[in-house]
């Protein structure tokens, strides 16, 4: 029978643990890191929105002053350099950032706040400067007084003289670009575009917009004027990725080994064992055994059993093991004796008086301080002479030699008998029954299942019967599932049977049943006809 879900979920439990609390911790990680890209994003987002936004506020505010500057020196556009020289130089001085303003008329220089009376071309000034727009903007290389120095020339057209304006030479100063780029490492730099030229904050010289990198997080245009603010970076640069993927990691680490913890600490199988005995999950079946000179039910055997509430049946083996691992034999042992002795007041008025009732106990409760006490208990709540008590011990787990025979002879002591359960499976079979003295030996159903098979276990259960024959032991076989096997048996001399061939194990109710539908005596040991034995 292959295990349950539940115990099956224990006997894997390091892996299975580990596999589900790393697969949390995974999600928790890609759920942090998703999760932290896109609010990193957003933020940086918004933080794009507000640098390009001041930005352009500051240039707006720049060119606002330089046109309240030099909008009333239209005017002069058409009077006499000298008049109008110092003028043009208070305004230069007082203004930040112009490095001269140049009177134009008919396309022509002719005073300048530098240098005075001037006549010169304005196209050697500024050869792509746009005389016939009313604002234009270009970016040159460097002037004639400051070579090498690019500056910005900014036209305002007279519209009342055709081909006269100021013209004023600007200095670029990109410092508060670097230092609002510089406070947030997501951004590598801002560019100035006017026509087909550009200044940025990562190169000092004027450069063609062509060659400017192609895709800005942002593309601004400063109303009113020909000119574009680009502004280049990340939206998540790799120092912020690595972050996100660190703190990620460590979150998940975290969650995964607390996953951990905490399914070792819920996922215990003493946790659930405990649990399913208060929630009342265990209940006791009984497995006919039949007595080979009467063909009549002899015994029972009390089996624990538990149904899990959403998994189901849990094997017995399965949750026995893990219960003597858990140091919970004792009260799982002390609940089977509780539900026996609810279970006999009723079955008290089903079996006959002297019916055997056995069942199995474990090493662990044998020599635990309470055991004696919890049989005190057990008997005292037992229907009085009406059950004969058997307790089974495997070989494999048979208490230490030291205390064994003092533990046996309290058991008599109580009229409880003694059998070897699955007797032959274990290292020490032979040891056993020399040193200590049983009521019954149970053949385990491994030898039972080889009959007919001619196989070393064959040879062995031949020796194990004769054995027993010797030492006048009474024998039950379990595991009994074949008329042949059942005939077989008998003619060596076994003096009881159990198995599926007379009965599965039963409840209260269905057991009931079974002794009603009983037929009555069958025929003796000689001439017994296992066929008639009902099957339940």
């Amino acid at each position: 029978m292959p295990l349950s879900t539940t115990v099956r979920r224990h006997v894997i439990q390091p892996r299975r643990v580990t596999f589900l609390s790393v697969s949390i911790g995974f999600v928790v990680f890609l759920l942090f890191v998703c999760c932290s890209i896109a609010l990193t994003c957003y933020q940086r987002s918004e933080d794009h929105d507000r640098l390009v936004n001041y930005s352009k506020n500051y240039l707006i505010h720049v060119m606002r002053e330089l046109q309240q500057t030099l909008l009333p020196l239209q005017a002069e556009t058409n009077a006499n350099c000298d008049r109008v020289r110092d003028n043009l130089a208070e305004r230069a001085a007082f203004t930040s950032n112009i490095r001269a303003i140049l009177l134009v008329n008919h396309n022509v220089v002719v005073c300048s706040s530098a240098t005075g009376a001037m006549n010169m071309d304005i196209r050697k000034i500024s050869p792509y400067t746009n005389a016939n727009e009313a604002t234009d903007t270009q970016l040159i290389s460097g002037t004639p007084m400051l070579k090498g120095k690019p500056a910005m020339m900014l036209w305002l057209k007279n519209a009342a003289l055709p081909g006269s304006g100021i013209l004023t030479t600007l200095n670029i100063n990109m410092a508060p670009y670097l230092l609002l780029t510089s406070r947030q490492h997501e951004n590598c730099g801002v560019a100035i575009v006017t026509g087909d030229t550009a200044i940025t904050t990562w190169n000092e010289q004027v450069v063609n917009a062509r060659a400017l990198p192609p895709d800005p997080l942002r593309r601004v245009v400063i109303p009113g004027y020909p000119i574009t603010l680009f502004l280049y970076g990340e939206t998540l640069p790799n120092r912020d990725l690595h972050i996100i993927v660190l703190a990620g990691l460590l979150l998940g680490i975290t969650v995964a080994c607390g996953c951990y913890l905490l399914f070792t600490l819920r996922s215990r199988p003493g946790r659930e064992i405990l649990q399913g005995i208060k929630r009342g999950e265990f209940h006791v079946e009984y497995q006919p055994i039949i007595a080979t000179n009467s063909a009549q039910p002899f015994g029972l055997e009390a089996l624990l059993r538990w149904t899990h509430p959403t998994e189901g049946p849990v094997p017995a083996d399965a949750f026995i093991s893990y219960a003597e691992g858990q140091n919970l034999i004792v009260p799982l042992t002390r609940h089977l004796f509780t539900l026996i002795a609810q279970d006999a007041q009723f079955l008290r008025h089903v079996v006959p008086a002297g019916t055997q009732l056995g069942l199995n106990l474990s090493p662990n409760h044998l020599i635990s301080p309470g055991f004696r006490n919890d049989v005190y208990e057990w008997l005292a709540m037992m229907p009085v002479d009406h059950f004969e008590y058997v307790f089974e011990m495997t070989e494999r787990t048979m208490v230490s030699e030291s205390n064994a025979n003092e533990m046996f002879d309290w058991i008599r002591e109580q009229n409880i008998k003694i059998a070897i359960d699955d007797f032959g499976t274990g290292h020490s079979a032979l040891l056993y029954l020399e040193k200590f003295h049983f009521d019954y030996l149970k053949i385990d159903r491994g030898f039972v299942q080889s009959i007919g098979i001619k196989s070393v276990t064959s040879q062995v259960l031949d020796t194990v019967l004769a054995l027993a024959s010797k030492l006048n032991l009474k024998t039950v076989a379990e595991g009994v599932e074949t008329r042949e096997q059942a005939l077989w048996l008998i003619d060596r001399g076994v003096t009881h049977l159990q198995g599926y061939l007379y009965s599965h194990p039963l409840t209260v109710a269905r057991l009931t049943e079974y002794y009603i539908q009983w037929p009555d005596p069958a025929l003796d040991c000689a001439d017994t006809d296992i066929s008639r034995v009902p099957s339940r």
